[in-house]
Order: C-alpha cells, then sequence, then structure tokens
C-alpha cells in the first residue's frame, strides 16, 4: 500500500479525494481553490498533453514525483522545490496537551490564507480547508500556529499547512498540532504521512522526533500553462 505514496496526488484523486477530482479517465485534478495538485499514473506518457487541453490558460499546477521530470513542451516552470516525505514510523502518545487546538472553520480562512502567506508551508487557497481537520492555536485571538489534512491516500493521511508564526517559534505549537493530528488520523483508522522540504532541518527534527521517517524524495514542479 505504501507504494501508493509514489504518486500520491494521483492516487489520492481516484480514492480519499475523489470527490474533489476534475479530468477525465487519464488525467486527475482539484479546482484552483482548493489545490492547485494535479496528476495521472506514472505509465501515461500523454498526462500533461492532455492537462494541456483542459485547463485553461493561465491555470498553475502543482505536480509531484520521487523523481526529476523533464518539464514538458508548452508549461513553464514557476518554481521547482526538493522535498522528502515522511511516514510515521513509531509513535509514542503524550498524555494530554499543554496546548490545547482550536478548531478552525470559515470564519478563519483569512487569517489561514496570512499565516501560510508569512510561513510558506505550501500552497493554501480559498477552499483547502475543505480537506478538513484543521487546528489551529490562538492568542490574544491572533492565529498564531496552525495545521490540517490535505491528500487522502488509501489507508493514509497526509498532515500538511504545519506552520507557526515567526515571533512565536520555539514554543511548542508545532509539536502540539502535529501530535494532535497524528492522534486523530490513528483514531481513524489512517496511517499518517507528510511532505517537507529537504532543506527544512527544523521541521525535519521534530518529525523524526515525533516519529516519523523518511520513505523517499518528493520533487514539487510549480508549472503554469503557456
Amino acid at each position: 500500500m505504501e507504494e501508493l505514496l509514489h504518486n500520491p496526488v494521483y492516487h489520492a484523486l481516484v480514492t480519499g479525494d475523489k470527490a474533489f477530482n476534475f479530468g477525465n479517465k487519464n488525467v486527475r485534478f482539484f479546482e484552483k481553490e482548493v489545490s492547485p495538485f494535479a496528476g495521472f499514473d506514472d505509465n501515461y506518457e500523454n498526462g500533461f498533453k492532455e492537462l494541456h487541453t483542459l485547463l485553461p490558460q493561465d491555470r498553475k499546477i502543482l505536480f509531484a514525483r520521487p523523481q526529476q521530470i523533464q518539464i514538458p513542451k508548452n508549461w513553464k516552470t514557476i518554481v521547482q522545490v526538493s522535498g522528502l516525505q515522511f511516514v510515521l514510523d513509531h509513535y509514542l502518545p503524550q498524555e494530554g496537551f499543554a496546548i490545547e487546538p482550536i478548531p478552525l472553520g470559515p470564519e478563519n480562512i483569512a487569517e489561514m490564507i496570512q499565516l501560510t502567506a508569512l510561513t510558506k508551508p505550501g500552497p493554501f487557497n480559498q477552499r483547502t480547508i475543505e480537506f478538513g481537520y484543521y487546528y489551529g492555536i490562538f492568542q490574544n485571538k491572533q492565529l498564531l500556529a496552525m495545521t490540517g489534512q490535505r491528500l487522502h491516500v488509501a489507508d493514509f493521511t497526509e498532515i500538511s499547512a504545519v506552520c507557526t508564526h515567526p515571533d512565536y517559534l520555539g514554543k511548542g505549537f508545532a509539536g502540539a498540532l502535529l501530535r494532535h493530528q497524528i492522534n486523530l488520523i490513528l483514531g481513524m483508522g489512517q496511517i499518517p504521512f507528510l511532505h517537507v522540504r529537504a532543506d527544512n532541518r527544523r521541521a525535519i527534527e521534530l518529525y523524526e522526533r515525533v516519529g516519523f521517517k523518511v520513505t523517499r524524495p518528493m520533487n514539487f514542479y510549480f508549472l503554469q500553462r503557456m
């Protein structure tokens, strides 16, 4: 089952996130307000050509693969990010939380977009919250940290948008939110996984400390249809 995570976007769109699926039998993508991710089966050679036909000219997509790819004709690279994929390997639960995460809803979207724009954990749009289970930590009514879920790949659920306002790092917010998500996901009978920039040592150390293990590299390509 873990091999499904080799191509997590495509397999999410045909399993746990198929309610968000747009495209056809060969290529799949989310609405841009939910997520820029798009994908197709590993063995399908005309994926980018077909996406180019289906998507409007100004549409940007995020494409993820463990291996590096050659940028296809009629697509322009905006940025490439070298990342790592982690899957929870072992986990020792903590009893209770000194910090209690608060559920986030539509009324918090503006704050969530501001926080992700500042901290850049990955793309976050007006409807990204529809992936579900977003929680945050507030102080004086200000959102200081948050996390939630994104791709749902068969028995695996991705923890995403783990971010803390830079003025409040080192206070244990990310660790509390991460553990809260792990408990939620395990309670649903799912296995947590996540992605992180390969150069984000602070986050990697936290994930390894909690019990995540690197499974593979993952390259992310932000592409624009030309």
